[in-house]
């Protein structure tokens, strides 16, 4: 296992599956003691715990959903319970349905800001009381459509354009505390979420796949590395940035 992170305690929102279980799995290979948050999927947040603790790491899974402050402040008081301190956050939970302007509801609409952004916000609220004298690290989880919106995902591109926003503007109020806070935009990347819609199934994965100048779909390990460089020291002179983990693709 590697240092960079010995002795750091990590949360990582959505943690069960897909992007967020990569970093988890990352920042734990790194060395850092990692809670593993999910809304739903006990059995998936289960089953990276138990990955990361066969390999010899620590990891604790605990269950809340991000839209709700109840929630939010019992997973920090949870992970302070479990490790006795906190250093990062990954804001990884998000939502995402694509379609066209005339299906956006209210309910869907709600969803998506009310777990995208207003989850994010919560979470670095109770982040701050945890964070140590040290300050910490958050990195939240964009995308390439933030700036570049694609047709039918304008509801899901303008949470994370709001998230770009975000970043940008905390980490200069942060600053002051020794808080930095950065952002990671995926481009396109393989996961059980992507799988579950076939997203990238035949010509439309191939012209993906072909846009993208290192010539392949991420995967959850390409993000994860990005976002351990991120949450470690190597990043001390790093806040307010938003690299775009996309193989080339702009």
């Amino acid at each position: 296992m590697s240092a960079k992170l010995n002795g750091k305690v990590a949360v990582v929102t959505g943690a069960s599956k897909g992007i967020g279980a990569g970093i988890a799995r990352q920042l734990a290979t790194e060395g850092a003691a990692v809670v593993v948050n999910y809304a739903s999927s006990n059995a998936g947040a289960d089953r990276v715990v138990a990955e990361i603790n066969a390999e010899g790491g620590k990891a604790v899974a605990v269950q809340g959903d991000v839209s709700k402050a109840a929630d939010v402040k019992r997973l920090f008081a949870e992970a302070v319970r479990a490790f006795g301190r906190l250093d990062v956050l990954v804001n990884n939970a998000g939502v995402y349905r694509f379609g066209p302007i005339e299906s956006i509801t209210e309910e869907e609409f709600r969803r998506h800001y009310d777990t995208n952004v207003l989850g994010p916000i919560l979470a670095v609220q109770e982040a701050l009381k945890h964070f140590g004298p040290a300050g910490g690290s958050v990195i939240n989880v964009s995308s390439i459509v933030s700036t570049d919106p694609r047709p039918q995902t304008a509801l899901y591109s303008s949470t994370k354009a709001a998230i770009d926003n975000l970043t940008r503007g905390l980490a200069l109020e942060l600053a002051p505390r020794k808080v930095r806070v950065n952002a990671v935009a995926p481009g396109h990347t393989e996961s059980e979420g992507t799988s579950d819609l076939n997203l990238f199934e035949g010509e439309q994965g191939k012209s993906l796949i072909a846009a993208t100048p290192l010539g392949r779909l991420g995967t959850p390990a390409d993000v994860a590395r990005v976002v351990g460089f991120l949450a470690s020291d190597d990043s001390a002179w790093v806040t307010g940035e938003i690299i775009r983990a996309s193989g080339g693709l702009k």
